[in-house]
């Protein structure tokens, strides 16, 4: 995985820019932040990327800024499913004390970029035990919270639900109204079958709700639509993230209005300048 160190001026204002769009890392006091600025770094998170070894360890922890990474968990059978998703609001690569043991992979689900920082400055502002500790405390309390919600859901809620939901939890972490999406990949993440998310997909068309927009890449043409197929289980989650996390920025939902374009590519611009190259889309 690409890792960009920062040595310019220019780099790191644009880093400082970059920070405060994770709501984790905007949640910190500023001499914290300004503790964490020298030691973090940008790394792209590109679509299907593998982060942390098979064994659940990290050498560094992810505060994504753009983009989705999925967890997932391997059923009795050998499939794969999604039990949490995370995107700007929070990190992933937290010290194994912290993890959840039957979480066997972490991957990028929608391509964007973060800002990585070693597991040594994490562990030693872990250790100061001040607003850091507690802020990550309470959001693996948010995080297990998803993953018991999300594990119910597949035993109480249809498929076209479970979709729905699913891309209403993207599409919150997201800059647009298209998730970037396989139908393969949908499958793993849902633990079914490629032809019952193409089944899913089609009752969502006809409702009006979502379709897709070109092979793997699924679009949202209905917010409201698309909340009244999907069960209550993204509201329950959001519901438990701002309670856990009521002194850092709310999850945006851009299922129920596109963010204004010039909002949603200011942090792009700044990571560009950051990376010292060219501009990536969203999704790309």
């Amino acid at each position: 995985m690409p890792f960009v160190p920062l040595p310019g001026v220019l780099r790191e204002r644009a880093l400082a820019k970059l920070l405060p769009q994770n709501g984790l890392l905007a949640a910190l006091p500023e001499d914290v932040r300004a503790r964490l600025l020298p030691h973090l770094a940008l790394a792209d998170l590109p679509a299907g990327q593998q982060l942390g070894q098979p064994s659940g360890t990290f050498a560094r922890a992810y505060f994504p800024v753009a983009g989705v990474v999925s967890l997932l968990q391997t059923a009795a059978d050998g499939s794969e499913r999604v039990v949490a998703l995370v995107g700007s609001e929070g990190v992933v690569g937290l010290p194994r004390f912290m993890t959840d043991a039957a979480v066997s992979r972490v991957i990028v689900q929608s391509a964007g970029y973060g800002l990585a920082l070693g597991r040594d400055q994490l562990l030693e502002e872990w250790a100061r035990g001040g607003t850091f500790m507690r802020l990550l405390m309470r959001y693996n309390r948010a995080l297990a919270a998803q993953k018991v919600v999300l594990g119910s859901c597949r035993g109480l809620h249809t498929l076209d639900q479970q979709l729905a939901c699913l891309l209403l939890m993207s599409l919150d972490r997201l800059p647009s109204q298209e998730v970037v999406l396989t139908q393969e990949a949908a499958a793993r993440l849902l633990g079914t079958a490629p032809q019952a998310v193409a089944g899913a997909v089609d009752r969502l068309r006809e409702a009006g709700a979502a379709s897709w927009r070109r092979p793997g890449l699924l679009a949202a043409h209905d917010g409201a639509a698309l909340r009244a197929v999907a069960c209550a289980c993204e509201r329950r989650i959001t519901g438990e993230y701002q309670r856990l996390l009521s002194d850092a920025p709310a999850i945006a939902s851009s299922a129920s209005g596109a963010t204004a374009d010039t909002a949603a590519r200011r942090p792009q611009r700044d990571a560009m300048v950051a990376r010292g190259g060219a501009e990536r889309p969203y999704g790309a």
